[in-house]
């Protein structure tokens, strides 16, 4: 029997969140945080896939998605505020323990929640989500790192390519073994919500932050060290984004990770739902017993 979805929204901070939300409230919560250019619905089939045994909960962050769009200049566009969003929400659902899965922009979003509340994370699953230095793919971020050191015109410019529709497919279908699997949906879905007027000037401001991301890494590196928290990395290991090397790092602070490289890029998910799938059952119903 496949689970209902349920689309909803919540004020937190004065701002509408929305997010997606299935299973019994009263089993233990799976968090899923959505990276860059995409939403909560890059989780649309794997929330009914996990919802008959947890709580699953999936929201669009502020500027993304179905959630509130304020101005560049009305919201202090940083990784640090979308964390703090999060944590509103939770606390606005009840929801003091979670599992969380973490990708791409998920991930410094997921680190910030940990570090607030360490024994709040019951377990994580990054499917590129990075931590570490090792996971950069340099040609790609360089030019964030540049602009984030020294935004100007020169340095923007780049950054402004990064919104377009080549990139977003070229994220999609990138590394991906067979693109026929990838629904062009996915990039329109999400070029379309790129396009809103202002939207360019609030991804802007979150590249312009990232290097933020980067000083936070010997914190959370601390984090797994001290917490021992459970962590599956389930990694399209083609992704131009973040190499295989980032998800090969967990292992440094926490030796017990359970890592696994898929034949696949930057949303894995696309192509190897049933995979991915598999392994979070495999690995919740052993860490959260």
């Amino acid at each position: 029997m496949i689970s209902a979805v349920h689309h909803r929204t919540a004020t937190v901070g004065g701002l509408e969140v929305f997010y997606r939300e299935a299973g019994d409230r009263t089993a233990p919560t799976v968090l899923l945080l959505h990276g860059f250019p995409t939403s909560s619905h890059m989780f649309r089939d794997l929330i009914p896939a996990l919802a008959d045994r947890y709580h699953v909960i999936a929201p669009d962050h502020i500027g993304f998605g179905q959630s509130a769009m304020p101005a560049a200049q009305d919201f202090p566009y940083t990784f640090d505020a979308l964390a703090e969003v999060t944590s509103g929400l939770l606390r606005h659902l009840g929801v003091e323990r979670f599992a969380m899965y973490v990708q791409d922009y998920g991930a410094p979003i997921g680190w910030r929640l940990a570090l607030q509340s360490p024994d709040s994370v019951t377990a994580i699953i990054t499917q590129n989500g990075n931590a570490y230095e090792e996971g950069f793919v340099k040609p790609f971020w360089e030019g964030v790192f540049a602009y984030g050191k020294a935004p100007g015109p020169d340095t923007e410019a780049p950054m402004r390519g990064a919104l377009t529709a080549e990139m977003t497919r070229w994220q999609y279908v990138t590394g991906v073994a067979d693109p026929s699997l990838v629904s062009p949906d996915n990039w329109v879905h999400d070029q379309a919500l790129l396009d809103r007027p202002g939207n360019d000037e609030i991804q802007l401001k979150l590249f312009r932050d990232y290097l933020t991301n980067v000083d936070l890494y010997p914190r959370v590196h601390q984090y797994f060290r001290d917490s021992r928290v459970p962590l599956l990395a389930v990694w399209g290991a083609n992704d131009e984004i973040f190499r295989p090397e980032g998800a090969k790092a967990f292992s440094q602070d926490l030796p017990d990770a359970e890592i696994h490289l898929l034949d696949s890029g930057h949303f894995a998910l696309e192509s190897h739902l049933e995979a991915i799938t598999g392994h979070i059952r495999d690995f919740l119903a052993r860490v959260l017993a």
